[in-house]
């Protein structure tokens, strides 16, 4: 074979090995890009879900807010703006009164009623195995001075609190007390039932 031949030989070789290994790096990359949109489809799929369910967190928090009381709203605004909230989040409300959690007129101690109350509610609350906040605000009827059902409002909130922890193991440092004193009726407190209504605790559970 000829030099010139041979030559054209190798020419010819050099051009189908380029056009080969050309087809196969085109079939690579468009291999890869597929696995590269796939990959990001899935991506924008996972942060639309994200997105809408946590859309959807926020429009329940916001139902259950608009359906608590005004305390239970305000307790939610003291959490957020100490930082006292991981998520930010209202769980629930539940109000201690009545014959349920009955105070008596001018005392502040647990009956064995109000105390089988929040053995109820401390069992729910673990259950739900959740690193909750708890607001404990103590109310009280119209009967005395501003200033002195303020602090019987206080001590009946901090009766509570100190059960919670005590009997039941909750930390003291997730566990907030405030008084509403005669501020917060939920009763007409010109009755004697009214009054006995209003003697109570709430307690506001957020996360």
């Amino acid at each position: 074979m000829s030099g010139k031949s041979t030559y054209r030989m190798t020419v010819a070789l050099a051009i189908v090995a380029v056009a080969t290994t050309g087809c196969a790096t085109k079939k690579y990359v468009q291999t890869e890009m597929g696995v590269v949109e796939t990959r990001v489809a899935e991506r924008v799929d996972n942060i639309e879900t994200q997105v809408e369910e946590n859309q959807s967190a926020i429009r329940e928090n916001e139902e259950r807010l608009a359906a608590a009381s005004e305390t239970a709203r305000d307790a939610y605004d003291r959490a957020v703006a100490a930082g006292a909230l991981a998520e930010g989040k209202f769980l629930y409300e539940t109000i201690l009164s009545s014959d349920r959690f009955r105070f008596a007129v001018d005392r502040s101690d647990l009956s064995a009623e109000a105390q089988a109350a929040l053995d109820e509610f401390a069992d729910e609350t673990k259950a739900k195995n959740e690193n909750v906040f708890i607001e404990i605000q103590g109310h009280t009827d119209s009967t005395g001075s501003d200033a002195y059902n303020m602090s019987l409002g206080e001590q009946r909130a901090e009766a509570a609190r100190r059960y919670l922890s005590e009997a039941h193991g909750f930390a003291l440092h997730r566990m907030a007390v405030i008084s509403y004193g005669e501020k917060a009726p939920i009763a007409d407190n010109g009755s004697r039932e009214g009054r006995a209504q209003n003697r109570r605790v709430s307690l506001i559970v957020l996360k």
